[in-house]
């Protein structure tokens, strides 16, 4: 696991500027690798003392991860210090098996990394957002952390926004019944017409996504969902959280409501 500084370089603001145009973005400028682990980097960065970590899914690079990270945080106004947990995907369309055992295989790192951060005395709250395939892992490496700290570490846990699982149900269920007070912060979006679940719960032999599922199913499960199909207007609708301002806003009181 390595652990690095990426140094980003945001979207002009004037009104003439490319930005204004919708042709400038976010941009990766440069990558800066730290020695220590991810506490050390915790403790020497600025920024307020909540941590927000942004898990990515199926088919992403590093870049394109660090990126999507940037629109988040900027997006929803995050007051604190961000990061990515970047797992090796190999960001190919018909790679969907290759990734998914890649996620499974990071959850002991990415336990590392929250064990890491929780213990910090240099941060407040750990607050998870994590998307698509990406949420499996986390969700993991939660049930593991859990099971090795327990409630040690569940009070600096913050908000955990799962934003279109791709979970079986089944399997989402038997987790979050084994990472006691945890699954009380979970917060999940959902969207009924989530194409690219759709195409993965058929992958799946035919078994419904979390991501992909009724609101009511889930609530079953005693998690908060949010509904979001009425705002995906899209052909694929699996990243609402980037492209819709609502449901952004979704992510924004989550952090809020745990943070009050």
């Amino acid at each position: 696991m390595t652990v690095a500084r990426a140094k980003l370089v945001a979207p002009g603001d004037s009104r003439f500027s490319l930005a204004a145009a919708g042709l400038d973005d976010w941009r990766l400028d440069g990558i800066e690798p730290v020695s220590g682990d991810v506490g050390s980097l915790v403790a020497q960065a600025g920024g307020g003392p909540d941590v927000l970590i942004y898990v990515h899914g199926f088919k992403q690079t590093f870049e394109t991860a660090a990126l999507d990270a940037a629109h988040l945080s900027d997006g929803i106004r995050f007051r604190g210090q961000t990061m990515v947990f970047s797992w090796p995907s190999k960001a190919g369309l018909f790679d969907y098996a290759y990734d998914r055992d890649s996620a499974m295989w990071s959850r002991d790192g990415f336990e590392r990394v929250l064990q890491s951060v929780v213990t910090s005395s240099s941060a407040g709250r750990v607050h998870i957002v994590a998307h698509s395939m990406g949420t499996m892992l986390t969700l993991e490496s939660l049930r593991q952390l859990y099971a090795r700290s327990g409630d040690a570490v569940a009070g600096r846990i913050g908000a955990v926004v799962f934003a279109a699982p791709d979970i079986d149900m089944d399997v989402f269920s038997s987790s979050i019944n084994r990472i006691g007070p945890l699954s009380r912060k979970i917060t999940v979006i959902a969207a009924t017409n989530d194409r690219a679940l759709a195409l993965s719960g058929q992958l799946a032999g035919g078994m419904t996504r979390v991501g992909a599922a009724e609101k009511t199913a889930i609530e079953g499960l005693g998690v908060r969902v949010v509904d979001a199909s009425e705002a995906g207007w899209g052909v694929i609708n699996h990243d609402l959280f980037l492209s819709n301002a609502e449901v952004r806003q979704v992510i924004r009181r989550s952090i809020d409501t745990v943070a009050a």
